[in-house]
């Protein structure tokens, strides 16, 4: 399921279409968010590198983390930035975000400081020069990756960052894009807002919930030891002709970075998507047995040899009445079962019948 998130970004936006948007968001109880969006960059940028995505380059807006980091962290995938830094540029909105200092050195040509983090129209700006300036004018189009869509927040409006990220989406150079949410920090509108805006979104739950919602009771902590490093990672995909799709994936925390990995057999039911009422939706196995164990209708008729006794509406009155001199000498002989007998009237009654009873009407 990673691995189709990054395909989507990878393959882009076809003509005429929005870029395709990842919204990532995690939670205090389970903050493998970074993890993800370091995975979904670096899976992406090796696509770039590669020639198998139609995006020619990438521009990281870092605000949570320096670029120094990022370079660091492409070099440990094995990625030399210096020999493709014509295909990468990083928007420094992490040293200096408002302009304090004034003399900041650049670490690399690679890192462009952008010091006006309050205004979003200038970072579009900057953002879709950057690109021109890393693959042309044109249709060559390029990615996007920001890491804090919370640190945009701090500084603007919910409707300033919403206009921003929509107008990179349909900007027709733009070919995907992805961010970072740390849900828990913002109310659930403004979580609604940017996954409204997006076409995927990625959302981390701990694997197992805390008793009570307590995090400091004693039967929880094999449990909180147990989510700080294992998860559940859920994508819900918006499809073109206007479906979703909700795939499940279980995350793990290993020393050589994350690794995903298909739910195991007691965690194939998704819990976190089935509604919350008031009732049960699933039967227990007590259930099961006495469901198994109810007599339907006629199901009884036919024990110990005797035939069965059901009246289908098409005799005639005459079997009919042999019919109730049976039935009567049954009830008396099985006085101790209920039924349920029907006589009809006369055979003016209408039968059953497969006949189309407006046949003779000229329509």
């Amino acid at each position: 399921m990673a691995k189709s998130i990054c395909t989507a970004l990878r393959e882009g936006a076809l003509e005429g279409e929005l870029a395709p948007a990842l919204t990532i968001k995690d939670s205090i109880a389970s903050p493998f968010g970074l993890q993800v969006f370091d995975h979904v960059l670096s899976q992406l940028f090796s696509s770039i590198l590669a020639g198998k995505s139609p995006s020619q380059g990438l521009i990281l807006v870092s605000f949570s983390r320096s670029p120094s980091f990022y370079l660091e962290l492409l070099k440990n995938k094995g990625i030399s930035v210096a020999s493709s830094d014509k295909r990468i540029q990083i928007l420094d909105c992490y040293n200096d975000p408002l302009g304090w200092k004034d003399q900041l050195v650049e670490i690399s040509s690679t890192v462009t400081v952008f010091r006006e983090v309050k205004h979003m129209d200038k970072l579009f700006n900057s953002i879709i020069e950057l690109g021109r300036g890393l693959v042309g004018g044109g249709k060559i189009r390029f990615s996007i990756s920001i890491d804090s869509v919370d640190e945009m927040l701090r500084w603007a409006s919910v409707s300033s960052v919403a206009r921003l990220l929509s107008n990179l989406r349909s900007h027709e150079q733009i070919s995907s894009i992805f961010w970072l949410l740390h849900s828990d920090l913002h109310k659930a509108r403004v979580t609604a807002v940017l996954e409204y805006l997006s076409s995927m979104v990625a959302s981390l739950e701990p694997s197992h919930q805390l008793a009570n919602g307590q995090r400091g009771d004693l039967e929880n902590f094999a449990l909180i030891e147990h989510n700080s490093k294992n998860g559940k990672f859920h994508v819900r995909f918006k499809k073109r002709n206007g479906r979703v799709r909700v795939m499940s994936e279980e995350v793990h925390m290993e020393q050589s970075g994350i690794n995903f990995t298909p739910l195991s057999s007691e965690g194939a039911i998704n819990q976190g998507l089935v509604p919350k009422v008031q009732f049960n939706l699933q039967l227990s196995e007590k259930e099961r047995i006495d469901k198994a164990n109810v007599v339907l209708p006629f199901e009884h008729q036919g024990d110990n040899g005797k035939p069965l006794q059901i009246y289908d509406g098409r005799r005639s009155l005459v079997d009919s009445k042999q019919e109730r001199a049976v039935a009567v000498e049954k009830e008396e002989s099985d006085s101790q079962r209920g039924e349920i007998i029907y006589y009809r009237d006369s055979d003016d009654e209408m039968p059953d019948s497969d006949e189309d009873p407006d046949d003779d009407l000229d329509i």
